[in-house]
Parts: structure tokens; sequence; C-alpha cells
């Protein structure tokens, strides 16, 4: 085992993660976690992939608000982050104290435990060390080395490093929790969210090297994060939902609850909605001063994930419920530590009772689309992301050929930072228009509400490179600023007319669209029908909607619901689409994507719930239940990019994320189609279009923030090697 670092070594590999490059991917595949037979094998779901670039060039920050979260809600991105070999640190923010009773509330030992608080949160501490150091060594006790770290001065919190793997770090900020997932309690990180109180105050674990508890204004908390993001220089952010899912009727306690802390009541606990939010605020302050290598970010379902049908396969869920029996000490192993070595609430219940959605789910607010990729005028194609919360936009130097480069700066600011993903829509003149939502944060005289907005390409500048005007904002469906925060992603469809048409979830779950001709003078709001008889159940539809408009123009919309996945098509074109009769196909545990079927009409590519196979689903007549061509698992989670090449039989394009978090190609036609050999890790969802020679290209924003482009040989044919877009000048790119 090496040996542990100096602490001078171990505060630069925490202050930066440039200086990490010894632990560079090439170098760490021994560390890497083995299958029952001693060799390393992906029947895990959490094989090593192929990293973006070199571990000095990449990142991760994973923002928590309780130990166990990451397991249950990021998973297995963690993992993969974690094994990358890159710096990977998470921040748990509250100490996760609860009732201070380290045992099952229905066990038999339950009622006569003490309460003790400060352990139990120790005893927290060490089940989320044992789960991480399983998947970075494949051993749970893998020992640890701990210090105090000021992220603010005279404010210190735990930093924890792994000694035979010392790119892998915890912080513990120690805050106290709210100790209930959604009663109104003013100590809490909610309660200094609204201004119940000025200040709070942490609990330490039970021999933490932080003696003192210390307590946080709102101010001085989200300038702690903002230090945190500095020190790692994250280049990939995670982050629970900063706006989820209300809950289908208000509870007493938050009716009867002083009028500062009330407010809509949530599916999700308060603590994973609070940590998420004070996140934003200080993305908001530290790329407001123009700071940070680019970086994306990803925002996790907490709780909701039972609400959903399962996203993950069972060997990735097999994987979650080992780390959660070394989070939960089902082994009972004896880690040196009288508080206790794990978290027996879970125990072994880690895929039982409420937690049990949790581990077969990894689902993402902002699932993003594939139309992120689009042809300029000239033919180049062009591609944007959203990095810092800004658009960013790469060109192909040379139609068809590249190479590529970027990215660019070529939209002003949105007023606040963009939520993940962006849509690109094509007009048939070949301007090209952008799609975002943003969510404006509750300072300034602002009130806390979430909009989407859109620009129009201008021009293009001396450098080829494309300009926006100034993006305008398409308000929501819901005008209440509480509710618009649940607006979900957008759709965009475009009709042979020029009229844009967006689709958007609304606060009630319903499926609501707005036009507008030459992607402007917008109409009004309008809701989609539902399932008819009684109310639909809450929620209806939770994310992921898709939309086309076939070659006749009449719009396809469609949705995953919890028992199958629905379809709106319009009467006639450009008229309002109208539920179909039932589809019949088995729920999805992905985003829907909707892609021509080559033949006038559509077909729905998505991941069926608990296989993560991917399946293509076709109407199969009027009135006929859909018929579903099943195709080979590629393991992972997550919307499946889809495309149609054009032209007579073009070719039907997909691409995943594997069980490695690499994406993955196919472009055979036949029902059982073999995936193409795995490319770089990536964030967010490929992206996809037809070059100026007639070839599917796919896109990818890797885990180092750069992008990375992939296109056939020829129309139809295999993938080349994906290559990494070139920098440009100094000024112009991030």
């Amino acid at each position: 085992m090496p040996s542990s670092p100096s602490r001078r070594r171990l505060l630069q590999v925490a202050g930066g993660g440039l200086v990490a490059a010894p632990l560079a991917y090439g170098g760490w595949q021994w560390l890497a976690p083995q299958d029952g037979s001693g060799t390393q094998g992906s029947s895990t779901g959490t094989t090593t992939g192929k990293p973006a670039s070199a571990a000095s060039e990449q990142s991760y920050l994973h923002v928590i608000a309780h130990a166990d979260d990451g397991i249950y809600f990021m998973n297995p991105d963690l993992e993969q982050s974690i094994r990358s070999g890159a710096l990977s640190v998470t921040v748990c923010m509250t100490s996760g104290e609860s009732d201070g009773r380290n045992a099952a509330p229905k066990s038999p030992q339950f009622k006569s435990l003490p309460t003790d608080r400060p352990g139990f949160a120790r005893a927290r501490i060490n089940g989320l060390r044992a789960a991480h150091a399983l998947m970075a060594t494949g051993d749970d006790n893998s020992p640890w080395s701990v210090e105090p770290v000021e992220l603010l001065p005279g404010f210190r919190s735990e930093l924890h490093y792994l000694q035979a793997a010392p790119h892998v770090q915890l912080i513990y900020m120690g805050l106290c929790e709210a100790r209930y997932v959604s009663v109104p309690r003013p100590v809490s990180m909610r309660g200094l969210w609204l201004g119940a109180i000025e200040q709070l105050p942490t609990l330490p674990g039970t021999g933490s090297p932080v003696r003192m508890p210390r307590a946080y204004t709102r101010d001085q908390l989200t300038d702690a994060l903002v230090a945190t993001i500095g020190r790692v220089n994250p280049t990939v952010i995670r982050t629970l939902d900063p706006t989820p899912l209300h809950a289908p009727r208000e509870t007493v306690a938050m009716m009867s609850a002083p009028t500062i802390l009330r407010g809509l009541s949530y599916l999700d606990h308060q603590d994973h909605t609070a940590s998420a939010r004070f996140m934003q605020a200080a993305m908001e302050r530290y790329w407001g001063a123009g700071k940070g290598r680019a970086a994306s970010v990803t925002n996790y379902f907490g709780y909701p994930t039972n609400y959903t049908p399962p996203s993950l396969d069972a060997a990735t869920t097999r994987r979650t419920a080992q780390l959660l029996n070394a989070y939960g000490w089902v082994d009972h192993r004896d880690c040196g530590d009288p508080s206790g070595c794990g978290d027996l609430k879970v125990g072994p219940n880690g895929l039982k009772a409420g937690g049990a959605g949790w581990a077969r789910g990894t689902r993402t607010r902002a699932p993003g689309t594939s139309r992120w990729l689009a042809p300029l005028k000239d033919g180049r194609l062009a591609a944007f992301a959203v990095l810092n919360g800004a658009v960013r936009c790469w060109v192909e130097r040379v139609a068809g050929q590249g190479p590529w480069v970027g990215p660019f700066d070529v939209v002003g600011s949105a007023g606040s930072p963009l939520d993940p993903q962006v849509e690109v829509v094509r007009h048939p003149d070949g301007t090209l228009q952008l799609f975002a939502t943003r969510t404006v944060l509750p300072f300034k005289g602002n009130k806390h509400h979430k909009e989407l907005v859109c620009v129009l390409q201008s021009g293009l500048g001396a450098d080829g490179v494309p300009r926006f005007g100034a993006w305008t904002s398409l308000g929501t469906p819901d005008a209440n600023p509480d509710k618009s925060l649940e607006t979900g992603y957008p759709a965009t469809a475009l009709a042979p007319d020029g009229t844009v048409h967006v689709l958007a979830r609304n606060w009630a779950g319903d499926v609501a669209m707005r036009s507008g001709r030459g992607g402007k003078d917008w109409g009004p709001w309008q809701l989609l029908d539902h399932p008819p008889g009684k109310q639909p159940p809450h929620p209806l539809v939770v994310e992921g909607i898709d939309a086309l408009v076939d070659p006749s123009g009449r719009i396809h919309v469609a949705a995953p619901i919890a028992k199958t996945v629905l379809h709106w098509v319009s009467p006639a074109p450009g008229e309002l689409p109208k539920l179909s009769p039932p589809t019949g196909v088995t729920p999805a545990g992905s985003a829907v994507s909707l892609v021509a079927d080559g033949r006038g009409g559509v077909s729905a590519v998505y991941r069926q719930a608990g296989t993560a196979q991917v399946a293509v689903a076709s109407p199969g007549g009027p009135g006929a239940p859909w018929t579903v061509a099943r195709r080979t698992p590629a393991g992972g989670y997550g919307r499946v990019a889809a495309y149609r090449l054009g032209g007579k039989g073009g070719s039907l394009v997909l691409a995943v994320r594997d069980d490695g978090g690499r994406v993955v190609p196919s472009s055979d036609e036949s029902a059982q189609p073999a995936w193409e050999s795995p490319g770089v890790q990536f964030v967010g969802i490929p992206g996809a279009a037809q070059d100026s020679a007639g070839r599917a290209v796919l896109a990818v924003i890797g885990t180092d923030g750069r992008l990375y482009a992939s296109r056939q040989t020829r129309p139809g044919a295999r993938f080349g090697e994906w290559a990494p877009a070139g920098n440009e000048s100094a000024g112009n790119h991030v």
C-alpha cells in the first residue's frame, strides 16, 4: 500500500486538481475494485471508462446534504469519478445527526438506545468512508486520514482523504440537519435560506478534529461553498435537485408553520433541496467573478426517484447494494471507532422499504436532448453546451472535415446562470436559435422562479463563429413563481413553415405547448389533454418528454409516465396535439426520444425500466399497441440519443452512456444491433447531426469540459475515433 502523503502534499492535492497528475489513469488501474473472481470485470456496472483526458485536466465536486445521498442518488457516476484517478471531492453539508440513535426505527434495540447525536454523526461519516474506500480500492477498511480545514477564516470543517488513494476526499461541514423530511424547522438549511434564522450552527461528530461548533450566516455558507469550488477547481459539479416535485397535498405542519417558513410541501428531503440551492448561489457568485475552468453541472433527483420506474439494470443495482451494505455496517466490521462503523438505520435495508426506488434509479433534473449540434448556413457544424452557467460554442473549421475548435463565448448573459442543458433549432433559412432554462435566485429583490429563454442567431463573426442577439423570456406554463420552479426541461420541434413549438412539463405534471412563427411572435401556453377518467396520479409526467414534427406537419409528443409511455399527435398540421390511444408499451426507465421512422411517421426510443435495454417502439396501426424492437443492452442510464439520417433509406443512429460512463454508438438497422467500441466518459446527452457529406456526427462534452466528436467513415457506416476539439486563441474561449 502506498505510504501516506505528507500534510503539505495533502493540502496541495486538496487545493487544486492540477497537482494530482501523479494519479493519472494509467497508473491508477491497479486500485480499481475487482469482482468476486479477483479480476476486473464489467458485471458490477462500474467499469472504469476511458478518461476524457489526463487526471490532472479534470476534477469532480459532489455536494450532498447527508452521508448516504451520493450512494443513493449519484451512482454510478460517483464511483466512475472516484475510479478515474482524477481529484474527486464529496462535500457533505450536514452532520446527519437525525434522532441520534444508530438503529433502525423498528429494531428491538431502538427504544432503549440513548440519544447521541454526535456519535451517530460520526457513525455515518465512518459508513461513507467505508463506501468510498470500497469504490476506490475494493477494501472498505482501507484507512483514512482526517484533519481540520478552513474553507473560510475561522470556520473549520473536516477534510478526510483516503491514504491509498489521496485523490478521493471528503469534506464534512457538519451543519445541523433539519431532522425531518418536510416539517418546517427553523434550525435547518432551509430555515437559513429563507431567513427564519440568522445563523445555522454546526454539530461536530464525536472525536472530530473540529473542536468547537460554529454558526454560519447565509452569506458565509455560500462563501464557504465558493471557496470549496475554488479549491477543487472542478470540471464536473454534481448536486441534488434544487427544484423537486411538490407533494400532492399540503401538510398540516407546513400550513401551521410561521409565515416565513411556509411554502409548498415537496416529495424530497428539505435538506437535499436547500443544499442544491446554496450551491446554485455559490456557483453564480463564483462564475460571476469570472473564475474557474470550464465546468458542467448535473442535478440529481432525490426521493422522487421512488415515483419513477427503475432506471438502472440489475448489475448496477447489485453494486449499489454492496456500497449501501458497506455504508450501513451490515458486516459489523471493527473500524476501531466506538461510535460505530456505519449507519444502522440503512443497515441491510438499502434495497427495501423507502430506499428501494432510490437505489434502483438515477435521474437528472435536466435530461437534455441530442439537439445541441446543428449545421450553420455554410454547412459547417456548430455545437453548443452550458459551461460555467453560460452557453459556449464549438465549430468545424471546414464543413464535413473539421477540425473542431472552441469553445467560444457567442451569446451574452441570460441574467443569471443557465440550467445545465441547451437545445438548438435550425430554421429553414439556416439561422440557429437556442433554447434553455434559467433559475432566478431570490436575491437583489427578485422572486425565486424559473423561466424558459431563447436567443436567435444574428450572424457570423469575422472568425466564422456564429453570433447571437439578446435572450428573450418565454415565461413558463405557470405564472406563479413557486410553481414555475417545477417547469420541466423543454423539448422543441420545428414545423415546415418555420413555426417553433416549445413543450414543457408544468407544475401539475401535464404537458404545455407554446408556438411562435419563425421563433418569434409567441402565442399563449396551451395544455395538452391527459388520460380520461379519474384524476391522473400525481405526478403524471415527471420529466423526459420529447417532440417532433413529421413530414406532413403534424406535431408528435411523447412522455414517460409510471406505467407506460404516452403519445400525442396533431389531428391536422399545426394543431394542438391530442392524446392517442394507449401505446401499450412497458414503462420507460429514461427520458423518451422521438425520431423519424423513415416512412413518414415516428418512433420512440428509450431504455426499458429495470434493464437499461434500449427499445425502439413504433405505432402498430390505428388503435393498435405499438410494436417494440428490443436492442442489445448497453448498461448505463439516461436518455438515448436518436437521429435519423436524411435521404432515402437513411439509417437510425443511436448513442448511449454505457456502464462505464462512456459514449457508445450504434447505426445498425437490425433488431439486435451490435454497439460499437466505447468512446470517452462524458456528461449530459450525446449530440447528433448530419454533416455536409451526409455522414452522422456524434459529439459529447467530456468530463474535462472539452468537446469530443466522432464521424461516420461514410453514410451509415461505423464511427471513427473520438477526437477532442482544439483550443482557439485566448480571449475567445473558456
